[in-house]
């Protein structure tokens, strides 16, 4: 019996003891989670089954084929795609044990704690202090533009706990529990009218020693884990052919023929080949990651995913002339999750101008892919060793 079939086998055996129809979803996600069908590539114990991740499909086609519930992915999306593989390979069996199952249920959610308002592109420069006292950490600092953090159970955390070497040299990673005191989450009100970001506060929070991830000092090479891992999640979805925000534009293209004119035909059909071909760039580097962790290859395609969108949420806007101005919903609101092809077209073009900052700035991604892809000499760097404490802010 080949792996595949033998999963086929699990999925049948767990459907049998949970029918979707007459389990609750929460109770079908755990079950799920403990069978080993949650990520089969995870170890067993963990919610998988340490089979190569593309065998993935293989469970998720037989679970959509019975109208099995899924675990909600986008809304969860932080926890899934940035903490869960960090927690993997840096946490400890406890943590691993504790974190990993109510994170993909859903039952928790998670935030990232990274970007600062001083330390700007430069994530390294960060100054939110995370003090040793007793047997845990004491933080203090700000932290910008944190998705979800106003749903978020936890976070992922990097702070500064040695201003006396240089600053990649002085970061820890930890895990934040945002309901503690001292944590205070402020919305940030966008462009679109909505406030899905947020800052957040941290003042005297008390952190036990048994939520660092990693060596104390060591975060930078951690966050690199979860960053690479960002990229990747943002800008390799798995697409279907005019997914994303290509399909809007061209169904309007085809329903609409009064709108065209030969020059936004030929801008229309270049950014429909480009949009497909990020597609399938995308799809061969996830065949990549079976094989191991994500590179610096997932930033070429988190670049390639703000350029196209702003280009052809633009196009967009343009082709449909003064209705592609018209915006819906200006009100204040509180998203779980961004919807960019549910809603109008002028809400995409506004959307569309954060995705070349989330996520890494493009301009800090462009550096990444010229020196760690085209193997380009690096810029010059005068603070590579100076200790933090020393650098002008």
């Amino acid at each position: 019996m080949t792996d595949a079939d033998e999963l086929r086998r699990r999925t049948q055996e767990l459907l049998a003891a949970h029918p979707p129809a007459e389990t609750g979803r929460l109770d079908f996600l755990r079950a799920r989670f403990d069978a080993g069908l949650a990520w089969v590539h995870f170890p067993e114990g963990l919610g998988g089954l340490g089979l190569p991740r593309s065998l993935q499909a293989v469970v998720d086609a037989e679970l959509e084929a019975a109208g099995a519930p899924d675990n909600d992915p986008r809304r969860i999306g932080i926890g899934l795609g940035m903490a869960a593989p960090t927690i993997l390979q840096y946490g400890t069996d406890e943590q691993k044990a504790r974190f990993l199952r109510p994170l993909w249920t859903g039952e928790e959610v998670w935030c990232q704690l990274f970007s600062e308002p001083g330390a700007g592109s430069d994530l390294a420069a960060l100054g939110t202090r995370a003090v040793r006292e007793g047997d845990g950490w004491v933080v203090d600092g700000q932290k910008v533009w944190t998705s979800s953090a106003h749903l978020a159970r936890w976070a992922i955390l990097i702070a500064r706990t040695d201003p006396d070497v240089p600053k990649h040299r002085g970061i820890t990673y930890f895990v934040c529990d945002m309901t503690d005191p001292g944590v205070e989450v402020r919305p940030l009100r966008q462009i679109t009218g909505e406030a899905e970001f947020n800052e957040v506060f941290l003042t005297g929070v008390r952190i036990p020693d048994d939520r660092r991830l990693g060596q104390t000092g060591d975060g930078w090479r951690v966050a690199q884990t979860t960053l690479n891992n960002e990229r990747v999640a943002i800008g390799g979805m798995r697409l279907p052919r005019e997914g994303g925000m290509i399909g809007p534009v061209a169904r309007t293209w085809r329903e609409r023929p009064g709108l065209r004119t030969h020059d936004l035909h030929q801008r229309l059909l270049k950014l429909w080949v480009e949009a497909e071909v990020a597609r399938l760039t995308g799809e061969r580097l996830r065949q990549q990651l079976v094989a191991g962790q994500p590179g610096p290859e997932g930033a070429g395609m988190k670049l390639a995913f703000a350029r196209l969108n702003q280009e052809i949420s633009g196009l967009e806007v343009e082709l449909r002339g003064e209705e592609g101005l018209l915006y819906d919903d200006w009100t204040m609101r509180r998203p779980e999750l961004v919807d960019f092809t549910g809603r109008d077209a002028g809400y995409r073009y506004l959307r569309s101008k954060g995705n070349s900052i989330e996520g890494g700035t493009s301009e800090v991604l462009l550096n990444i892919v010229a020196e760690r892809v085209l193997g380009l000499p690096a810029e010059p760097r005068t603070d590579k060793d100076v200790a933090w404490k020393d650098l002008a802010r």
